[in-house]
């Protein structure tokens, strides 16, 4: 008896085996490809405030996301990202607009207190997405702040990139988007370096003060008129 259920041990492991081994599969965690930007060299460029850039809520996640044909969208069985996609969107931007611009005061909002920017960039991402047969797309809309509060630029963003269809495939053409995106914006920023300064207001001249009453005194006073009389008398009839 002992030598017959031995196999059938032997069989029932090996297949609880593979059925662990389909249920474990392994996933793979992605980053966004920020690809080779330029060290900047100018240590006072231009300074941006680039932020507060606001992404999607269906992108908050650690969850890849896959769009599907009709529309939708479903968890990726095999990658999610490696941390928050909110703050890869943000160091991407920052390190492709600082060398664009070649500038490193590029820094990302809120910034310190004693950081007076050029022009602050306003940034909103509603999709970032792909499928294995869906291209890799992007929607954004930027609007552009200058030193005296005025909107100097507001676009609207679509861009779309193809892919080979695997997951590492989508995420490299997510990151190609936002890279065409940084470009594009670094065009639109560097007309506004060179602002003229804004014109402090004129001070008002201080008022003079009063003399003290010791001098007051010392100034001659005019005599006031006073009535003349005289010994005259006046009758009536």
């Amino acid at each position: 008896m002992t030598a017959l259920r031995l196999p059938f041990i032997l069989m029932l492991a090996g297949v609880l085996g593979l059925a662990g081994c389909s249920v474990h599969q392994p996933v793979s965690l992605y980053q966004l490809d920020s690809g080779s930007p330029v060290q900047p060299a100018q240590s006072a460029g231009m300074a941006v405030l680039l932020g507060p850039v606001t992404v999607a809520d269906y992108l908050q996640r650690e969850t890849l996301l896959q769009r599907q044909p009709d529309g939708s969208l479903q968890a990726s069985l095999d990658g999610r990202w490696a941390g928050s996609l909110s703050s890869d969107i943000d160091q991407l931007l920052l390190r492709q607009v600082s060398g664009r611009l070649d500038s490193q005061r590029v820094v990302l909002a809120p910034a310190n207190a004693g950081f007076t920017p050029d022009v602050q960039v306003l940034l909103t991402i509603t999709r970032l997405d792909s499928g294995e047969k869906q291209p890799a797309i992007l929607d954004a809309q930027w609007r552009l702040i200058d030193r005296r509060g005025q909107v100097r630029d507001n676009r609207i963003i679509h861009l779309q990139e193809q892919h080979a269809g695997t997951t590492a495939a989508q995420v490299q053409a997510q990151g190609v988007l936002l890279q065409r995106l940084a470009e594009q914006l670094s065009v639109a920023l560097k007309p506004l370096a060179n602002q003229p300064p804004i014109a402090e207001a004129p001070k008002k001249p201080a008022a003079k003060p009063a003399a003290p009453a010791a001098e007051q005194d010392k100034q001659p006073k005019i005599p006031m008129a006073a009535p003349i009389r005289t010994d005259m008398e006046v009758f009536r009839f």
